[in-house]
């Protein structure tokens, strides 16, 4: 067994989404002296209350537990009584995760602000559990590890055999790490903080129910998303609707957006995403020219095409970055160019037969990479394309009508590309951000909303 060494343990456990309002005719809940026991026991384990507490009540006339309960109830929103009262009962009583509320702040980083020392991560799924099929669970771990790809750098490659980087598996009680999971709903998972060793790995709880959409167990995509987040090095959030916050609190996976407050604390350890990620800059070609914009930077600059790419097209049709292979491909025509940083790629320019396009095409009027598919969509007149990179083939099926990606859209796309999740299609003179994976138009925005200088 790989060693500790220096990783912070950090589970996501079960609670209720929501509860009813007390029957206020009803007398209230008697708190019994086994009660009383249990919230001092509580306090120990996640506020911190310690026998130096206890010895120094008579000496200072203040009362631990009536502070550290104090503490709690100001945590968790309850009315702050300094007594175990029935509100406070019933949240102590929740499932809950194993790490002290102490720790917990908006986007809490691991303690050291521990991270990975690359952007180019590998996982492996070591076994499976008997709830759903492997294709559900290998679709749901993809997803939940897109969650914070889709937001930073990162990058994230399946391996098949050998030791990765975040190593993925289902087990009972006690299963070798020396945190021992405690049967039906109570822990769901745990996961480790980047390091080495154990470090990055996510354990599961095989007596849990994992599903892969129903509302009747834990959907495996909302856990290991969560998970995912301690194992690139996040700690739990105080923010209630954040991914991070300790419960475990269901989200339609269909339309599941990652939280702000998760979004500012990933990029706090890995940095925002850019698109044609050149140097850090987002880039917008139009005619001879285009612009390097900075996320953080309001200002763009812009450029000659040929100034910085001698070898490339004085003007281009469309152009994208392959996640696949880090590269920028710029097309013109029926042909296209790949670059990897300044220097032109060994072999091109090349056909755009090189991705499966039929001869019958003869320019791309815009390209783009979704994350969500790893695709790579071609647009072309009023139809798209679907290239997979991986395969280094073209999806059968296509071309596909661009109204069935793109609902009640039916003119030329002109360029696009993907930001935090959603996806900026342009067309004449607006731009429209669509949510590909709901397939829906959340609001029309002017051509000039990420670039004023651009027309």
């Amino acid at each position: 067994m790989r060693s500790l060494n220096l990783c912070i343990f950090l589970s996501l456990t079960a609670a209720v989404v929501y509860s009813l309002p007390l029957d206020r005719d009803q007398p209230p809940q008697q708190i019994t002296h086994k009660d009383e026991e249990f919230a001092e026991s509580y306090l120990k384990s996640f506020f911190n209350l310690t026998k130096e507490h206890e010895r120094s009540f008579g000496r200072q006339g203040v009362n631990p537990m009536a502070e550290k309960l104090r503490d709690m109830q100001r945590f968790f929103g309850l009315n702050i009584t300094g007594s175990v009262d029935a509100d406070t009962m019933q949240m102590m009583k929740k499932a809950r995760c194993g790490v002290p509320d102490t720790q917990v702040a908006p986007f809490s980083t691991s303690g050291g602000d521990l991270k990975w020392q690359t952007t180019a991560l590998t996982y492996r799924i070591l076994n499976y559990t008997p709830d759903m099929s492997r294709a559900e669970v290998d679709d749901s771990v993809e997803k939940a590890l897109n969650v914070w790809a889709r937001v930073t750098p990162l990058t994230f490659r399946r391996m098949e055999r050998g030791t990765a980087d975040i190593m993925i598996s289902f087990a009972r009680r006690s299963h070798g790490d020396s945190y021992p999971f405690d049967g039906p709903q109570g822990t769901l998972a745990h996961a480790f903080a980047p390091s080495t060793g154990i470090g990055g790995d996510a354990h599961f709880d095989e007596d849990e129910d994992f599903t892969y959409r129903s509302t009747s167990g834990y959907v495996l995509f909302l856990v290991a998303a969560h998970e995912f987040g301690h194992s690139l090095g996040l700690g739990h959030s105080r923010d209630p609707g954040a991914l991070m916050y300790p419960n475990y609190i269901y989200k339609n996976p269909d339309t599941f957006q990652l939280p702000l407050d998760d979004v500012n604390g990933i990029q706090s350890l890995y940095g925002s995403l850019t698109y044609l990620t050149l140097r850090g800059e987002m880039l917008f070609f139009k005619g001879s020219f285009f612009w390097r914009k900075h996320p953080q930077n309001p200002r763009a600059r812009q450029s000659l095409i040929s100034s910085f790419w001698p070898n490339a097209p004085e003007k281009v049709d469309a152009a994208f970055e392959s996640h696949q292979t880090d590269q920028v491909y710029l097309f013109k025509g029926r042909q296209v160019w790949a670059f990897s940083g300044y220097d032109m790629v060994s072999g091109f320019p090349r056909n755009i037969d090189y991705f499966g396009l039929p001869r019958n095409v003869n320019k791309i009027n815009a390209a783009l990479y979704d994350t969500d598919t790893r695709r790579t969509l071609f647009f072309v007149g009023d139809q798209y394309y679907s290239y997979d990179e991986a395969r280094r083939t073209m999806d059968a099926g296509f071309p596909k009508s661009i109204e069935t990606l793109l609902p009640g859209h039916t003119s030329k796309v002109t360029a696009g590309f993907q930001y935090r999740g959603y996806t900026y299609i342009y067309s004449g003179s607006n731009m429209l951000e669509y949510s590909l994976r709901t397939g829906k138009l959340i609001r029309v925005l002017r051509n000039d909303y990420f670039l004023p200088c651009a027309n």
